[in-house]
């Protein structure tokens, strides 16, 4: 098995399709999209352990926190040891976090299901995530935008899959379930659900792992006419070399699209984290008739409808990682950028102005905002790829990544900390929510501005013009200064 895991072998044959390599990226980024829809097991889970939903939301948030965290100190070592290494420890770490989480649930042990899903799972979603983005990049340089955008499209759509999934699998394990759909389901029938969830994501992961392949040297993945010449296209801003993680980081540009990625995922967060509650709030006018349950003014938006909206923005979120970074093939990386910044800012205020004046109109700005959010996440790789070259892409883009761990926190804790501000969940309205969202209009302009300062990497920082000769194909030798 660990020669077969080894890069050596999985170099593909002069003539392999470079087509058959999205699905198996798709597959190991469908699988650990499942995090997203984690929020179906929250209430089943504090009735089981008999504690608050913020000590369950604690899972949810070591995990994203284990994502930044195992990408950016692993991310040198999936470049070393290829994607098929670290797509088979991806599936080895995700699938034991189920285990280990349903035998914390098992036993009543809080700490095991943080240690499972949150710290052994997150490792696994890290890993996952930049070891696919990485490979599909050194296939497809001409088109890292629409490459990335398949693959980083399917961690966005995870959830639509697992959620409905989840929730089919809870009803067939605790009959009472299935009976009512207010019934809550049992500790049972959820750790029988994650030791399904772990087989069953196991086994579509090792689907990507078999079938994953590194490009057939360095010049191969590049588009060639009949000359020899190479087809790839670079625009101003790339350089068409390579830099090492390590120089990589000591560059502005590397901080600039820090900053750029941690503004982006804060501001998208602030509608996502806060969908259903929002959109019930935005359309609950104070003179209305108040609820059954006394005192606070009832919405014209249904709970079913809030669910809805919130699969809309799910989609919107998936659809966008695939539109806007193949999009960005064609108009540059900096320029859709300013797209999602900018455009995002008068976005995030016509929201907050005028948002309350329909559902239909709050939706589709809303949706908007959010296929900005997923185009920010699948358009970073290949703007790194850009600047810093495909040498050692997945580690610098583990290392970015840890902007998504900071965002994860800031995000909702600057919205919830405003929102709470205005009083008590249930009885706010649309004039509760301004602040909150022009908050977030000044950190999409700090991003934007972070954006335009983006240029050229100074020459003192490449490893060479191109890469060393490939005995193994993963492995570089420095050859410049």
């Amino acid at each position: 098995m660990h020669g077969m895991l080894d890069a050596e072998r999985i170099v593909a044959e002069p003539g392999y399709s470079r087509w058959l390599i999205p699905p198996a990226a798709l597959a190991i980024h469908l699988s650990i999209g499942q995090v997203y829809a984690f929020s179906v097991f929250k209430r089943p889970l504090q009735a089981h352990f008999g504690t608050s939903l913020t000590a369950i939301a604690w899972v949810f948030s070591i995990a994203i926190v284990m994502l930044g965290l195992s990408a950016a100190f692993l991310g040198t070592w999936v470049e070393r040891n290829g994607p098929r290494k670290a797509m088979f420890t991806s599936a080895c770490c995700w699938a034991s976090g189920f285990v280990i989480g349903s035998i914390g649930i098992a036993t009543r042990q809080l700490w095991l299901l943080y240690l499972g899903y949150g710290v052994v799972g997150g490792i696994g979603l890290g890993v996952g995530y930049i070891s696919p983005v990485s490979t599909l990049i050194k296939w497809f340089p001409d088109r890292p935008g629409l490459a990335t955008g398949m693959a980083i499209m399917g961690f966005g759509g995870g959830a639509l899959i697992a959620s409905p999934l989840s929730v089919r699998l809870m009803q067939a394990f605790d009959p009472a379930v299935a009976a009512s759909p207010t019934a809550i389901a049992s500790g049972a029938a959820v750790m029988k659900t994650f030791l399904v969830l772990g087989v069953a994501y196991f086994g579509v992961m090792m689907f990507g792992v078999l079938n994953v392949r590194l490009p057939p040297g360095t010049r191969v993945a590049h588009p060639r006419d009949k000359q020899g010449n190479s087809l790839a296209k670079y625009t101003p801003l790339q350089t068409g070399v390579n830099i090492s993680a390590a120089n990589a980081i000591r560059t502005p540009q590397f901080w600039m699209l820090w900053v750029v990625l941690f503004c982006n995922v804060t501001a998208g967060i602030g509608i996502l984290e806060q969908a259903a509650p929002m959109i019930q709030d935005f359309f609950r006018a104070p003179s209305s008739p108040t609820t059954a349950g006394g005192g606070a003014p009832a919405s014209s938006v249904s709970a079913a409808v809030a669910g809805g909206f919130v699969g809309l923005l799910s989609m919107c979120n998936m659809a966008g990682r695939f539109i806007w970074s193949s999009t960005s093939d064609l108009v540059g990386r900096k320029r859709i950028y300013i797209l999602y910044l900018g455009l995002g800012m008068v976005l995030y205020a016509l929201l907050a102005s005028v948002g309350a004046h329909s559902t239909a109109l709050f939706a589709t700005l809303a949706g908007v905002i959010l296929s900005f959010y997923g185009g920010g996440f699948a358009t970073i790789p290949a703007y790194l790829k850009d600047l810093f070259g495909t040498f050692q892409v997945g580690a610098i883009h583990g290392r970015l990544l840890t902007a998504w761990s900071c965002a994860g926190v800031a995000g909702p804790l600057i919205v919830n900390a405003i929102i709470e501000g205005r009083g008590k969940p249930g009885a706010l309205t649309a004039q509760d929510y301004q602040p909150a969202l022009f908050v977030m209009v000044g950190i999409l302009a700090v991003g934007f501005v972070a954006n335009l300062f983006v240029r050229p990497v100074h020459g003192r920082y490449y490893e060479g013009t191109e890469p060393a000769p490939v005995s193994a194909p993963v492995r570089f030798k420095k050859v410049g200064p």
